[in-house]
């Protein structure tokens, strides 16, 4: 969600979320340059529906994008809301929460696009896509008829934006920090990893200034972990930044982390924070949904 700079919200929202009955708050991260706050949690699908209404109920009461600035796209307050399924949990199950909440959006006024398995076209199933052109260009975006939302108005909440509401596998999401304020190798070196770019599959990443810690970072999700994974990730950001004469300056993971995704993986080696709550099990979750907000 597009708030990651006031404690005492940011309380309010995770509240939100740990006052529904059979819903488990897995983890909550936020940083004031990206400007927004990440939960996770998890539940029966019924449970997590009405977990991620209460969140946007209180987010929508509170955030105005008119007001926001930050460093990470977004296209509403409550930006994205992905669906991932838990092993025991059918994809049509994720499907009809995902259609669940984009209804009660839509019906506060907020227009919804849905993206990736709960995509209703193609050119869809990407999120970048979806956000490309952001808040200030919502307006102008939803005017083409290619881009009118699948629910709600045909023109943005005048305060809220928009959502994008999907169907997910698990993803990573993986920053590495730059030893300099200069954004230029951040940029270039995001530019030389991603896959939209011709770099490695499966990887998002932008470069992006850290100004509050006089850093730069490359942030990245690795959409499919198991085919492209944070070692190999890790180590071409390394070598670009060898080539750019930039030092690294550790590196962090933002929300929950598939136990799959860093087995065997040397953690020191990254100077990487991960939090033992971050870690989670798919094979343990039951028949459960987790749902994401970022």
């Amino acid at each position: 969600m597009s708030e990651g700079r006031n404690p005492r919200r940011m309380a309010r929202f995770a509240a939100a979320v740990e006052g529904i009955h059979g819903v488990e708050l897995l983890h909550r991260s936020a940083d004031p340059d990206h400007h927004r706050m990440v939960l996770a949690y998890r539940g029966t699908p019924a449970a997590v529906v009405h977990a991620t209404t209460a969140l946007a109920a209180a987010v929508y009461a509170e955030v105005d994008l008119r007001r926001h600035r930050g460093r990470h796209p977004r296209i509403g307050a409550l930006d994205v809301v992905p669906f991932v399924r838990g092993p025991g949990c059918p994809e049509v199950d994720a499907l009809d929460a995902s259609r669940s909440f984009g209804e009660w959006a839509a019906r506060r006024g907020v227009p919804v696009f849905f993206y990736e398995r709960a995509a209703t076209m193609p050119e869809r199933t990407s999120l970048p896509r979806i956000r490309s052109g952001q808040f200030e260009g919502l307006a102008a975006k939803l005017s083409s008829p290619e881009w009118r939302p699948d629910l709600g108005p045909p023109a943005p909440h005048p305060s809220l934006g928009a959502v994008a509401v999907g169907v997910r596998e698990p993803l990573v999401r993986f920053n590495v920090n730059l030893e300099t304020a200069d954004p230029g190798p951040a940029r270039r070196i995001a530019a030389a990893i991603r896959e939209s770019d011709g770099g490695l599959r499966h990887v998002r990443a932008l470069g992006i200034p850290l100004r509050r810690r006089g850093m730069t970072q490359v942030s990245m999700n690795l959409t499919r972990y198991a085919a492209t994974g944070i070692e190999p990730v890790y180590e071409r950001v390394a070598e670009r930044a060898r080539a750019e004469g930039v030092a690294l300056a550790g590196c962090e993971f933002i929300g929950p982390v598939p136990a799959g995704a860093i087995r065997g993986l040397d953690s020191a080696r990254l100077d990487a924070d991960l939090a033992p709550e971050q870690i989670l099990d798919l094979p343990g979750t039951g028949d459960g949904e987790e749902g994401g907000e970022a």
